[in-house]
Protein backbone atom coordinates (compact mmCIF):
# COMPACT_ATOMS: atom_id res chain seq x y z
CA UNK A 1 0.00 0.00 0.00
CA UNK A 2 1.27 3.31 -0.65
CA UNK A 3 2.82 5.71 1.99
CA UNK A 4 0.66 9.00 0.64
CA UNK A 5 -2.78 6.41 0.77
CA UNK A 6 -1.81 4.95 4.25
CA UNK A 7 -1.19 8.63 5.72
CA UNK A 8 -4.39 9.88 3.97
CA UNK A 9 -6.47 7.03 5.89
CA UNK A 10 -4.93 8.11 8.98
CA UNK A 11 -5.61 11.35 8.49
CA UNK A 12 -9.46 9.95 7.74
CA UNK A 13 -9.64 7.44 10.55
CA UNK A 14 -8.42 10.79 12.99
CA UNK A 15 -11.52 12.50 11.77
CA UNK A 16 -14.07 9.66 11.35
CA UNK A 17 -15.61 10.17 14.70
CA UNK A 18 -17.42 13.22 13.80
CA UNK A 19 -17.81 15.43 10.85
CA UNK A 20 -19.99 18.35 10.39
CA UNK A 21 -21.08 20.82 7.85
CA UNK A 22 -21.60 24.95 7.46
CA UNK A 23 -21.91 26.99 4.36
CA UNK A 24 -19.50 28.41 2.05
CA UNK A 25 -19.66 31.13 -0.89
CA UNK A 26 -19.01 30.86 -4.49
CA UNK A 27 -18.18 27.75 -6.79
CA UNK A 28 -13.86 28.07 -6.95
CA UNK A 29 -12.43 30.45 -9.39
CA UNK A 30 -10.71 27.23 -11.22
CA UNK A 31 -14.04 26.33 -12.69
CA UNK A 32 -14.65 27.13 -16.28
CA UNK A 33 -16.95 30.27 -16.05
CA UNK A 34 -19.45 27.96 -18.10
CA UNK A 35 -19.20 25.28 -15.07
CA UNK A 36 -19.86 27.81 -12.80
CA UNK A 37 -22.51 29.38 -14.65
CA UNK A 38 -24.64 26.26 -13.80
CA UNK A 39 -24.07 25.61 -9.98
CA UNK A 40 -25.42 27.48 -7.01
CA UNK A 41 -24.00 30.43 -5.56
CA UNK A 42 -23.75 29.03 -2.55
CA UNK A 43 -21.98 25.15 -1.53
CA UNK A 44 -21.08 23.12 1.78
CA UNK A 45 -18.10 22.90 3.65
CA UNK A 46 -17.31 19.24 5.46
CA UNK A 47 -15.34 20.02 8.69
CA UNK A 48 -13.02 17.37 10.30
CA UNK A 49 -13.60 16.62 13.91
CA UNK A 50 -9.67 18.95 14.37
CA UNK A 51 -11.87 21.52 12.43
CA UNK A 52 -9.91 21.31 9.20
CA UNK A 53 -11.73 21.27 5.72
CA UNK A 54 -11.86 17.58 3.75
CA UNK A 55 -13.90 18.98 1.31
CA UNK A 56 -16.04 21.43 -0.07
CA UNK A 57 -19.60 20.87 -2.76
CA UNK A 58 -21.62 23.11 -5.17
CA UNK A 59 -24.42 21.44 -6.46
CA UNK A 60 -26.07 22.40 -9.77
CA UNK A 61 -28.72 24.94 -9.45
CA UNK A 62 -31.44 22.86 -11.92
CA UNK A 63 -31.76 19.06 -12.67
CA UNK A 64 -30.87 18.47 -16.72
CA UNK A 65 -33.58 16.64 -18.23
CA UNK A 66 -33.70 13.97 -21.20
CA UNK A 67 -35.51 10.68 -22.31
CA UNK A 68 -36.10 8.14 -19.52
CA UNK A 69 -33.05 5.57 -20.04
CA UNK A 70 -33.80 1.63 -19.75
CA UNK A 71 -31.19 1.35 -17.25
CA UNK A 72 -31.30 -1.19 -14.29
CA UNK A 73 -31.09 0.01 -11.00
CA UNK A 74 -30.64 3.70 -12.17
CA UNK A 75 -32.69 6.31 -9.16
CA UNK A 76 -32.32 8.98 -11.81
CA UNK A 77 -32.99 7.77 -15.30
CA UNK A 78 -34.02 11.18 -16.81
CA UNK A 79 -30.41 12.88 -16.13
CA UNK A 80 -28.31 12.83 -19.51
CA UNK A 81 -25.25 10.26 -19.06
CA UNK A 82 -22.48 12.54 -18.23
CA UNK A 83 -24.07 15.58 -17.21
CA UNK A 84 -22.62 18.07 -14.53
CA UNK A 85 -24.11 17.49 -11.31
CA UNK A 86 -21.51 20.09 -9.58
CA UNK A 87 -18.39 20.55 -8.64
CA UNK A 88 -15.84 19.35 -5.43
CA UNK A 89 -12.78 20.93 -3.78
CA UNK A 90 -10.07 19.13 -1.82
CA UNK A 91 -7.71 21.71 -0.09
CA UNK A 92 -5.49 18.74 1.28
CA UNK A 93 -5.56 14.85 0.05
CA UNK A 94 -9.03 13.49 -0.06
CA UNK A 95 -10.34 10.61 -1.20
CA UNK A 96 -13.12 8.54 -2.70
CA UNK A 97 -15.53 6.16 -1.20
CA UNK A 98 -13.58 3.31 -2.34
CA UNK A 99 -10.66 4.82 -0.61
CA UNK A 100 -8.87 6.03 -3.55
CA UNK A 101 -6.34 9.23 -2.89
CA UNK A 102 -7.70 12.23 -4.96
CA UNK A 103 -4.95 14.71 -4.98
CA UNK A 104 -5.56 18.58 -3.49
CA UNK A 105 -7.79 20.28 -6.45
CA UNK A 106 -11.16 21.30 -8.22
CA UNK A 107 -13.02 18.40 -9.88
CA UNK A 108 -15.99 18.35 -11.17
CA UNK A 109 -18.78 16.10 -10.33
CA UNK A 110 -20.64 14.40 -13.87
CA UNK A 111 -23.55 11.39 -13.74
CA UNK A 112 -23.09 8.23 -14.42
CA UNK A 113 -23.60 4.67 -13.23
CA UNK A 114 -21.40 1.65 -12.67
CA UNK A 115 -21.33 -1.29 -15.41
CA UNK A 116 -23.07 -4.20 -14.84
CA UNK A 117 -19.90 -6.62 -15.27
CA UNK A 118 -19.98 -8.03 -12.32
CA UNK A 119 -17.20 -6.26 -10.64
CA UNK A 120 -19.12 -3.91 -8.38
CA UNK A 121 -21.30 -6.30 -6.27
CA UNK A 122 -22.39 -4.90 -3.02
CA UNK A 123 -20.81 -1.26 -4.11
CA UNK A 124 -24.44 0.23 -3.53
CA UNK A 125 -28.26 -0.38 -4.03
CA UNK A 126 -28.34 1.72 -7.08
CA UNK A 127 -26.02 2.44 -9.66
CA UNK A 128 -26.05 5.89 -9.35
CA UNK A 129 -22.40 7.78 -9.06
CA UNK A 130 -21.23 11.23 -9.39
CA UNK A 131 -17.74 11.17 -11.40
CA UNK A 132 -14.84 13.75 -10.10
CA UNK A 133 -12.99 14.96 -13.42
CA UNK A 134 -10.38 17.59 -13.36
CA UNK A 135 -11.80 20.92 -13.76
CA UNK A 136 -8.46 22.02 -15.16
CA UNK A 137 -9.96 19.94 -18.10
CA UNK A 138 -13.64 19.60 -17.94
CA UNK A 139 -14.45 23.46 -19.62
CA UNK A 140 -18.05 22.60 -21.37
CA UNK A 141 -21.20 21.44 -19.03
CA UNK A 142 -22.63 19.36 -21.90
CA UNK A 143 -23.10 16.02 -21.15
CA UNK A 144 -20.68 13.20 -21.84
CA UNK A 145 -22.94 10.42 -23.20
CA UNK A 146 -20.04 7.96 -24.00
CA UNK A 147 -19.57 5.95 -20.79
CA UNK A 148 -15.86 5.06 -21.66
CA UNK A 149 -14.98 8.65 -22.56
CA UNK A 150 -16.48 9.91 -19.16
CA UNK A 151 -14.35 7.15 -17.15
CA UNK A 152 -10.81 8.52 -18.95
CA UNK A 153 -11.10 12.05 -17.70
CA UNK A 154 -11.98 10.82 -14.18
CA UNK A 155 -9.08 8.59 -14.04
CA UNK A 156 -7.15 11.60 -14.08
CA UNK A 157 -8.43 12.61 -11.27
CA UNK A 158 -8.06 9.20 -9.29
CA UNK A 159 -4.47 8.49 -10.81
CA UNK A 160 -5.23 4.52 -10.82
CA UNK A 161 -7.15 2.69 -13.32
CA UNK A 162 -10.98 3.15 -11.77
CA UNK A 163 -12.55 6.52 -11.74
CA UNK A 164 -13.31 8.98 -8.62
CA UNK A 165 -16.78 8.48 -7.70
CA UNK A 166 -19.43 9.58 -4.74
CA UNK A 167 -22.32 7.51 -4.52
CA UNK A 168 -25.70 9.39 -4.43
CA UNK A 169 -29.07 8.64 -5.08
CA UNK A 170 -32.42 9.65 -5.22
CA UNK A 171 -33.72 10.27 -1.76
CA UNK A 172 -37.31 9.43 -1.37
CA UNK A 173 -39.96 8.88 1.46
CA UNK A 174 -36.94 9.03 4.05
CA UNK A 175 -35.86 12.21 3.09
CA UNK A 176 -34.62 14.47 5.78
CA UNK A 177 -32.49 17.49 4.76
CA UNK A 178 -29.30 17.52 6.62
CA UNK A 179 -25.55 16.24 6.90
CA UNK A 180 -25.51 12.77 9.35
CA UNK A 181 -24.09 9.74 9.42
CA UNK A 182 -25.60 6.77 7.82
CA UNK A 183 -24.41 3.09 9.17
CA UNK A 184 -20.99 2.57 10.27
CA UNK A 185 -18.38 4.92 8.11
CA UNK A 186 -20.70 6.80 5.77
CA UNK A 187 -21.65 10.63 6.37
CA UNK A 188 -24.56 11.62 4.02
CA UNK A 189 -25.76 15.30 3.11
CA UNK A 190 -29.33 14.60 2.30
CA UNK A 191 -30.34 17.89 0.06
CA UNK A 192 -31.87 19.22 -3.33
CA UNK A 193 -30.31 19.36 -6.83
CA UNK A 194 -32.42 21.66 -7.88
CA UNK A 195 -35.89 20.91 -6.78
CA UNK A 196 -35.27 17.27 -6.57
CA UNK A 197 -34.20 15.67 -3.59
CA UNK A 198 -30.66 13.66 -3.33
CA UNK A 199 -28.13 11.52 -0.83
CA UNK A 200 -24.92 12.13 -1.43
CA UNK A 201 -22.30 10.09 0.74
CA UNK A 202 -19.27 12.51 0.84
CA UNK A 203 -17.30 10.78 3.70
CA UNK A 204 -17.58 7.33 3.71
CA UNK A 205 -15.23 3.61 2.54
CA UNK A 206 -16.79 0.49 0.94
CA UNK A 207 -14.50 -2.42 0.54
CA UNK A 208 -16.43 -3.13 -3.61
Amino acid sequence: MLKSFAAVLCTAAAAFGQYKMEPVGAPPAELAPAVAGVLNKQGARILGANGSVFCEVWLRSSVPAGPKSNEESVTLPTIPHGSVLGAIRFPAAGADRRGQVIKPGVYTLRFSYYPLNGDHQGAAPQRDFMVMTPAAEDKDPAPIPVFDALMVMSRKASNTPHPAVLSFWKAETDFQPGFAKMGEQDWVWQTKLGEMPVAIILVGKTEA
